[in-house]
């Protein structure tokens, strides 16, 4: 009797229904990645960038696989760590859980474009004066959520900053450090703003 070649190495359809396959097994179907792509102008950190991405692409995707910023980190790729955190029109989101097709016209801010001019940012130069950083993966997703919060509130208290951070993990536990470097970039500010 004829037997399929399926069943002869073990393939059985009933339970590979619904499994990803192939090298893009953790981005979907590969015939996806060939289908649907869309033309997106992003504006990141101040550039215009002109870009064919797919559509089921997230802004992380983009912002490490197609532009090279590799400061947004990929760590539970499911919005929970906050190591992937930029800003969206100065508001701290995922990049992990935004499609990039959904940011057309909307200003992005990543780590990278923190620094200006070859100086850093407050938040990073207190981050580094209170040893903030740690082992480094969870550092610029709590520099963005903690810029959003001292562009929105130069002066918030330890309750504001506790909230304000709420989003992000840090895995090694420098949370005490972290308060104190978001705190110490508030009283730069302040100083910087009683000097003029």
């Amino acid at each position: 009797p004829y037997r399929s070649t399926s069943r002869r190495i073990g393939f059985n359809p009933k339970r590979a229904q619904g499994r990803r396959r192939g090298p893009l097994c953790s981005r979907g179907p590969l015939w996806l990645n060939v289908l649907m792509s869309t033309r997106v102008r992003l504006t990141i950190n101040d550039r215009v960038h002109d870009l064919d991405v797919r559509d089921h692409w997230s802004l992380l995707d983009v912002l490490r696989d197609q532009l090279d910023l590799t400061g947004s980190k990929r760590g539970c790729d499911r919005g929970e760590c906050g190591s992937c955190t930029v800003l969206l029109d100065g508001k701290p989101v995922y990049s992990c859980l935004l499609l990039a097709v959904r940011v057309r016209g909307r200003a992005v801010a990543t780590v990278e474009g923190l620094a200006q001019d070859g100086r850093l940012d407050r938040v990073q130069e207190a981050f580094l004066a209170e040893d903030g950083g740690q082992c480094g993966f969870c550092t610029p997703g709590f520099l963005m959520s903690a810029k959003a919060l001292l562009d929105s509130n130069p002066q918030p208290s330890d309750h504001e900053i506790r909230e304000a951070l709420s989003g992000n993990l840090c895995r090694c536990n420098a949370y005490g450090r972290i308060l104190q470097s978001v705190r110490t970039a508030a009283m730069i500010h302040h100083e910087g703003h009683r000097e003029h």
